[in-house]
C-alpha cells in the first residue's frame, strides 16, 4: 500500500512501513519493579511466619517420627535477610545484588515453610495434599541455595559480572555450582540416597519422591555426582579469587565497599569457629547469624559504606574476635588437660568436681593477667591509660633537647598503641618542619593535628591501614590525652627553638647596632668635630691679623657643627623617635600621619585616656606599626579616609588599629616586607598583628601589644629611660 505525501512542492509516494515499537514507560517499569519487590518481601515474611505457626501446632511426637528439625530454624536466615533485602530493593532496585539477597531470603523462608508443612502433613493418613511438593522443595530444590553465595560474590557491589577474561571464568564457576542442584533434581532418589549413604525414613515412602527425576542409569549418574560435589566447592573458590582481585583494584569508596564484604567474611568465620568450640549443636543458629551478618554488611556496603569506619570495625573484629577465640581455646585446653590427669584415678563425679576445683583455684586467678598480657602484646599499653600518660611525662622529663622530646613522644605513642610507625611533625618559627619518627613509614598515613591553645603547632602521623591502625572510642580518648602532652612538648620545642633564635638575633642585632653607632660616631661625628676644633684654632690664629679670613673659617666651623648636630639628631631618632617624648604617642602618630598622607585624605587619630604612660618598648612598637601602616596607605590604598585608634582592651593590652576605605589587598598577592615587619614588631613583644580586608572594603591593621612587664617610659622631656 502506498500513500501520497507532498515533498518540496511535489507529490511523492512513500511506502507505509511497520509502526515503530513503543518504548516502555519508565514510570510503568518502575511500578512493576516495585510491585515485584514488595511481592517477594511479602512472600518471604509469609513463608517465615507459616513455618513458625506450623511448628507450633505440630506435636513433638510427629517431629520425632519424621526425624526432622523445626522448619523455622531453616527459615530463620530468610527472615534475617528480610530487612537488608527490603532496604536494597527500595534504594537500589536496579542492582542485581538486591535481587540476589531478596531471592536468597525467599528460598530460605520457603525451605523452612516446606519443612514445617511436610512434618505437619505426615501426621495424617494419607498425608495431606502437597506433601510430595514439600518433600521435593526440601530435598531437591533446596540445593539451589548453594548458588546464592557465588552469585553474591560475583555481582557485589555494582551488580555486574566481572568484565574481560574473568567473565567466562565467572560463568564457568556458576555453571559448576549449578551442576549439583541440577543433578539432585533429576537423579532418582534411590541412586542419590545410595551415593550419600543414607536411607529415606519409612514415613516418606507414601510420597512421590521422584516428581522430576529422569530414568538415568547409575553408571552415568554416579560419576556426575562425584564431579558435582568438588565442582560446587570450586564454584566458591573462583568467586573468592575474583573478589580478591576486585579488592586489590578498588580505590576510594569502592574499596570501602569491598571491605564491608571482607568484614562479613571475617565475622562469619569467627561465628563458625565459635560454633565448633561451643558445646551443643549450634550450627543452625550460627548459620542464621552468619547469613544475617552477610546480608546486613552487603546492604550497608552498597547503600551507606561510610556509615561506620569499616577499617576500625574490621580491625576491631579481627583483634577482639581473635583474642576471644584464643581465650576459649586456652580454656578448653586447660579443662581437657586437667581432665586427662585425673581421669581413671577416681570416680567420674569426683573427677568432675576435682577438675572444677583445680580450674577455679589455679587457672581462674591467672586468666585475667594472661588476658591483659595478650592484649598488651597485640594492642600495646592502651589498656592502661594512666601508665601511658605517666610514662610519656617521665620520658619528657628525661629529655633534654627539643629533638629528644619529640623522639620521646613518638616512642611513647608507638609503644602504647603497638603501632609500626609513628611520626611527630612540628612547625618551627623559621618555617621549617622538625620531624621525629619511630619505625618505617608506610605508603599511606593518617594525619592528626596537634593543637596548643587553639593553634595548630604540628601533626601526629599514624599508619592509615592495618589492624593496629584501628582505634575505638576509648583509644581515641587516650590518644587525645597523649596528643595534648605531645602538643605541649611540640610547643615547648618550638618555643625553645624560637627562644634560641631570638637570643641569637638579639645578640646579633645588639652587636650590629653597636657597630653602626661606632661607625657613625667614629667615621662621621668624630672627624666632623675634630675638623671643627682645627677650624676654631685656625680662626683664633687669624683673628688678630686677618679678621675676614677668621670670620670665614668660623662660618665653615658653624656649618660643620650644624651637620654634626643633624647626625646627632638622626642617631637619637633611630634609638627612639623624639616626637614620642615631645608630643606623646597619640601626638607623634598624628604628626606622622600629617607628614605621610596628602591633605585630601581625612585622617582621624583617637587615643584612650589610658594610652599614656606606656612602657618605652610598647610606645616605640606602636609608633613604628602605625607609621608603617600609614605609609602603606599612602603608597597603595588610594584611600579618602583613615582612622587610627589607640586603646587599651579589657586584658590591659594596647590595641593599635589603622583602618582605611581604600582598595584593599588582593588575596592572591604575596605578603610584602612591610606586612611582615608589622607582625615581627608585634611578635617581639609577645603580641600579634593581623591585616584584614572587611567585606565593606578597605584594609584594617590591628595590633595587640602586651603592656604588663615592660619598662615605664620616662616623663616627657626627661630623657631616655635608664
Amino acid at each position: 500500500m502506498q500513500v501520497a505525501a507532498p515533498v518540496a512542492g511535489l507529490d511523492a509516494t512513500v511506502p507505509e512501513g511497520p509502526p515503530a515499537p513503543a518504548r516502555p514507560d519508565p514510570e510503568e517499569v518502575r511500578g512493576w519493579v516495585r510491585a515485584t519487590a514488595w511481592a517477594l518481601l511479602c512472600l518471604t515474611l509469609a513463608a517465615g511466619l507459616t513455618a513458625v505457626v506450623l511448628d507450633v501446632v505440630t506435636p513433638a511426637a510427629a517431629r520425632a517420627a519424621a526425624d526432622t528439625t523445626p522448619g523455622w530454624v531453616f527459615g530463620l536466615p530468610g527472615l534475617g535477610l528480610l530487612v537488608p533485602a527490603a532496604l536494597l530493593l527500595r534504594r537500589r532496585p536496579r542492582n542485581a545484588v538486591s535481587w540476589v539477597v531478596g531471592t536468597t531470603g525467599l528460598l530460605w523462608a520457603v525451605d523452612g515453610a516446606a519443612q514445617s508443612y511436610l512434618t505437619y502433613a505426615l501426621q495424617s493418613d494419607p498425608p495431606l495434599p502437597g506433601s510430595s511438593l514439600a518433600f521435593w522443595l526440601v530435598q531437591r530444590f533446596g540445593a539451589w541455595l548453594l548458588l546464592g553465595l557465588p552469585l553474591l560474590l560475583l555481582l557485589y557491589p555494582d551488580g555486574r559480572l566481572p568484565a574481560g577474561r574473568w567473565r567466562p571464568v565467572a560463568l564457568a564457576s556458576l555453571a559448576s555450582t549449578a551442576l549439583l542442584p541440577t543433578l539432585l533434581m533429576v537423579v532418582p532418589s534411590e541412586i542419590a540416597d545410595a551415593r550419600a549413604g543414607t536411607q529415606v525414613p519409612e514415613i516418606y515412602r507414601s510420597l512421590d519422591l521422584d516428581p522430576t527425576s529422569l530414568p538415568l542409569p547409575e553408571a552415568v549418574v554416579l560419576p556426575l555426582l562425584r564431579i558435582a560435589f568438588p565442582a560446587a566447592l570450586l564454584g566458591v573458590v573462583v568467586p573468592l579469587a575474583i573478589v580478591v582481585g576486585r579488592y586489590r583494584r578498588a580505590v576510594g569508596e569502592d574499596r570501602g565497599r569491598m571491605r564491608w564484604l571482607l568484614w562479613a567474611g571475617v565475622a562469619d568465620a569467627l561465628v563458625m569457629l565459635a560454633t565448633l568450640l561451643a558445646p551443643g549443636d549450634l550450627s543452625s543458629a550460627s548459620l542464621s547469624v552468619a547469613v544475617t551478618l552477610t546480608g546486613s554488611a552487603v546492604a550497608v556496603g552498597i547503600l551507606r559504606p561510610r556509615l561506620v569506619d569499616i577499617d576500625r570495625l574490621l580491625g576491631g573484629t579481627l583483634v577482639y574476635g581473635g583474642l576471644a577465640v584464643g581465650v576459649v581455646l586456652i580454656d578448653l585446653a586447660v579443662l581437657a588437660g586437667i581432665g586427662t590427669v585425673v581421669d581413671g584415678r577416681i570416680g567420674e563425679r569426683d573427677a568432675t568436681l576435682l577438675t572444677l576445683l583445680l580450674v577455679a583455684g589455679l587457672y581462674v586467678p591467672l586468666r585475667a593477667p594472661l588476658w591483659r598480657v595478650v592484649r598488651r602484646w597485640v594492642l600495646g599499653e592502651r589498656e592502661d591509660p594512666y601508665r601511658v600518660v605517666s610514662g610519656l611525662a617521665e620520658r619528657l622529663e628525661r629529655s633534654e633537647g627539643p629533638e629528644a622530646q619529640l623522639t620521646a613522644v613518638t616512642a611513647a605513642v608507638a609503644e602504647a598503641f603497638r603501632s609500626p610507625y609513628v611520626g611527630v611533625e612540628v612547625d618551627s618559627a623559621s618555617g621549617e618542619r622538625l620531624l621525629a619518627e619511630s619505625g618505617r613509614r608506610p605508603a599511606a598515613v593518617q594525619t592528626l593535628p596537634i593543637a596548643y591553645r587553639g593553634e595548630e603547632v604540628g601533626r601526629l602521623l599514624l599508619p592509615r591501614d592495618g589492624v593496629r591502625a584501628s582505634l575505638v572510642a576509648r583509644d581515641e580518648r587516650l590518644l587525645a590525652d597523649v596528643v595534648r602532652q605531645a602538643a605541649a612538648a611540640a610547643r615547648a620545642s618550638a618555643l625553645a627553638g624560637a627562644l634560641q633564635t631570638s637570643r641569637e638575633q638579639l645578640v646579633a642585632a645588639r652587636e650590629e647596632e653597636r657597630r653602626r653607632l661606632r661607625r657613625d660616631l667614629h667615621d662621621g661625628l668624630g672627624p666632623a668635630l675634630g675638623a671643627v676644633v682645627l677650624r676654631i684654632d685656625t680662626a683664633r690664629n687669624l683673628a688678630g691679623t686677618r679678621p675676614d679670613d677668621a670670620d670665614a673659617v668660623l662660618r665653615q666651623a658653624r656649618d660643620e657643627v650644624a651637620g654634626a648636630l643633624a647626625d646627632v639628631r638622626r642617631l637619637v631618632h633611630d634609638l627612639r623617635p623624639p616626637a614620642l617624648d615631645d608630643l606623646g604617642l597619640a601626638g607623634a602618630v598624628r604628626q606622622q600621619a600629617e607628614r605621610l598622607l596628602p591633605a585630601t585624605v581625612a585622617t582621624t587619630v583617637t587615643a584612650g585616656p589610658d594610652a599614656d604612660g606606656l612602657p618605652a618598648a610598647v610606645e616605640v612598637a606602636a609608633y613604628r606599626i602605625a607609621s608603617e601602616a600609614l605609609a602603606n596607605v599612602a603608597r597603595h590604598a588610594r584611600a579618602t579616609a583613615v582612622r587610627v585608634s589607640l586603646e587599651r582592651d579589657a586584658a590591659g593590652r594596647l590595641v593599635v588599629t589603622v583602618a582605611d576605605d581604600g582598595v584593599g589587598i588582593d588575596p592572591a598577592a604575596p605578603a610584602g616586607v612591610g606586612l611582615v615587619s608589622l607582625r615581627e614588631r608585634a611578635a617581639e613583644l609577645g603580641g600579634r598583628c593581623s591585616v584584614t580586608c572587611p567585606p565593606e572594603g578597605g584594609t584594617v591593621v590591628r595590633a595587640e601589644l602586651p603592656v604588663e612587664g615592660g619598662m615605664r617610659a620616662a616623663p616627657a622631656g626627661g630623657g631616655e629611660p635608664g
